[in-house]
């Protein structure tokens, strides 16, 4: 059984990392099934899967050609070569005679005898794969788990101070280097910047995802390492670009949990204009979404989710591009919500479209993980540094749209 441990180990973590990468590769497929037909890639996507599938097949025809070999078969060899060497033995001896009942006996006891071994041998190969297995999963449990601190006052003001951040996912290629950014309790805050320029990455670094390498970022004068992670959640919320969506009622996405009245759920549905279409519904607050909200738009999963955060009003909250497929008059109800919302809680908006954020108390300017301008919106146009040019650029891109929308035939 060494023997076989030895050379099968390598064997079957091939086949659970080949299994693994089939089911990684069904979850693809399945999840992007759309781009697929509409770019017509079912051939290569199904040869990927063919070329993974079958190397599957043949680690796992290797892992039974060795308990072929190594495993029962030749523990029987084995037994039978002892049955073999002990008739031989006794059998060329003068000494006596045996009765046919008594050989019945010693062949049924010697096969009693390797019975347990012959199981022990069974279960080998199901127990090298849990224990392949078993490394995958307590290498996943070895990691460094992130540590909060004990310091259980809620948040108040809603303060942030990033002094002198840096963080790199990757030691050596930092993402973002020397941030520093203060906001006023119950200020407004945008951070712009193209696509790789660090935005979401800060935004992480508030919400506690992550450690930074250097500096330290407090909210309320108290480092984020120090707050427990209930008052960390509770205080400061995040909504993002592609909402979570679960396959649950209406009110349990809102709520997810949280001690929150019916009416503190419609109240919020209201200020995000989803109210409507939720009373249209014949189970209304009760209705049953779709796994991953699939009966909603990407637009009414952002407005959910926005809901979701405003029922509880955090101390800081976070909109890491929320807007982005929301129409123009939706987008206004939005901003007219926000606006009362700013009474109580800090706001930190990461935008693309300049229009939305105009109203910020400072705009951070982003390139390369570095802050290159900080003003408001009048004073970073006066400049006519890097936020001017892209300001000029959604200029000319609206105006842009706009023509070509005049000139299109009507039908």
């Amino acid at each position: 059984m060494a023997v076989y441990q030895h050379y099968s180990t390598p064997v079957v973590r091939r086949v659970r990392s080949y299994l693994a990468d089939i089911n990684d590769g069904f979850n693809e497929v399945i999840n992007g099934m759309g781009v697929i037909q509409q770019f017509r890639q079912q051939a290569r996507f199904g040869e990927k899967m063919g070329e993974v599938s079958r190397s599957h097949y043949q680690a796992r025809m290797q892992t039974l050609r060795l308990e072929g070999f190594l495993l029962r078969p030749l523990l029987s060899l084995f037994s039978a070569m002892i049955l073999c060497g002990l008739l031989m033995m006794f059998g060329f001896s003068a000494e006596g005679s045996i009765g046919v009942g008594v050989l019945y006996a010693f062949i049924n006891y010697l096969g009693r005898l390797n019975e347990p071994l012959i199981e022990l041998t069974s279960q080998q190969s199901m127990m090298q794969q849990a224990v392949v297995a078993g490394e995958r999963i307590f290498e996943l449990m070895d990691d460094a788990q992130q540590n909060y601190g004990g310091d259980i006052q809620p948040l108040q003001s809603g303060r942030v101070d990033v002094n002198n951040v840096t963080f790199a996912y990757r030691e050596g290629r930092p993402v973002l280097q020397d941030i520093n950014l203060h906001i006023a309790s119950r200020g407004f805050v945008a951070l712009v910047g193209h696509t790789g320029s660090g935005k979401s990455t800060l935004a992480n670094l508030l919400m506690g995802y992550y450690p930074v390498n250097q500096g330290e970022i407090c909210i309320d004068g108290r480092p984020i390492p120090t707050l427990s992670h209930q008052v960390l959640r509770e205080g400061v919320a995040m909504v993002q670009q592609d909402p979570v969506v679960m396959a649950e009622s209406v009110m349990h996405n809102v709520t997810l949990g949280r001690d929150i009245s019916e009416a503190q759920v419609w109240k919020a549905l209201e200020d995000v204009q989803l109210a409507p279409l939720v009373r249209s519904w014949p189970q209304g607050i009760q209705t049953q979404l779709g796994e991953q909200g699939n009966n909603l738009s990407v637009g009414q999963k952002q407005l959910l989710a926005m809901a979701r955060v405003l029922v509880q009003a955090p101390q800081i909250l976070i909109l890491d591009e929320a807007t982005a497929n929301i129409d123009s008059g939706t987008e206004q109800a939005i901003q007219k919500a926000l606006n009362v919302i700013r009474q109580q809680t800090t706001l930190i908006v990461i935008a693309h479209r300049l229009s939305t954020i105009v109203d910020a108390d400072s705009i951070l300017v982003l390139h390369r993980g570095q802050a290159v301008e900080q003003g408001s919106h009048h004073e970073l146009l006066a400049k006519q540094g890097r936020y001017y040019q892209m300001h000029q650029l959604q200029l000319v891109g609206e105006a842009l749209a706009a023509g070509l929308h005049q000139e299109s035939p009507t039908i």
